[in-house]
């Protein structure tokens, strides 16, 4: 899935001296403050870090109560969604008007009629919402389908995504990704008969030729030995 990047910072984490002597415990909450969250610093959601301390001497600010400062560096996982990218998200909730999804667990998406492409449409049988392609009976969207769309907006504050259903190549995972195998066994099946007949013509053309060569071997042959018993009378 695209959206995702992992980012080297260089941080500076300040700590109160009444957590002098639980520094690591205290690095930790400051950085849990930032998951899942929009940093304008890092252009991103962090959504995971990994931490190491530079140096194990803080430097002390001045002030009424003086905070030290502790290097560290760290390595952020970030979702940085931007506009025509693809992401992966499942259904939640499904209207004529909409469909509504789930990115990593915690960024939700929508998908308005206008950019739902015209191959699918809403059926709603028994309770039961879904889309159905019209081109492909296997390809349906209904709640609890993982599917991946196209990126029209993401909002930072409030970490919602405009999507689309409009490319080709957007739609149900499962189906795409099974659509995808059937064309690449076709393309290795096709290439494969292609090697084959190949193959049988070069057997072919190196029977044929082999065929001239003893057709003229046997042709000197047969000189040669007029050429003898000429010689011989």
């Amino acid at each position: 899935m695209e959206g995702l990047k992992v980012s080297d910072a260089n941080l500076v984490v300040y700590v109160h001296p009444s957590m002098s002597n639980k520094i690591s415990q205290a690095i930790l909450r400051e950085l849990s403050s930032l998951l899942f969250k929009f940093s304008e610093t890092f252009e991103g959601v962090v959504l995971a870090y990994d931490v190491n301390i530079l140096d194990k001497i803080a430097k002390i600010l001045s002030g009424i109560h003086p905070y030290f400062g502790v290097s560290l560096k760290a390595n952020l996982l970030l979702f940085s969604p931007k506009p025509n990218m693809l992401l992966e998200g499942k259904v939640v909730k499904l209207t004529q008007e909409s469909i509504h999804v789930i990115v990593l667990g915690f960024s939700s998406a929508i998908i308005i009629d206008e950019d739902i492409r015209e191959e699918f449409k809403y059926k709603a049988k028994h309770g039961d919402e879904l889309y159905a392609s019209r081109s492909n009976r296997r390809h349906k969207i209904k709640v609890g389908t993982m599917i991946r769309f196209l990126v029209k907006s993401f909002d930072e504050e409030i970490l919602h995504i405009s999507g689309s259903l409009i490319p080709a190549h957007t739609g149900s995972i499962r189906c795409l990704d099974k659509n995808s195998e059937d064309v690449s066994l076709t393309n290795r099946s096709t290439r494969k008969r292609r090697e084959g007949e190949g193959e049988t013509e070069m057997q072919e053309n190196e029977t044929f030729g082999g065929g001239e060569c003893s057709l003229s071997i046997g042709h000197q042959t047969k000189k040669l030995k007029k050429h003898r018993s000429a010689k011989d009378h």
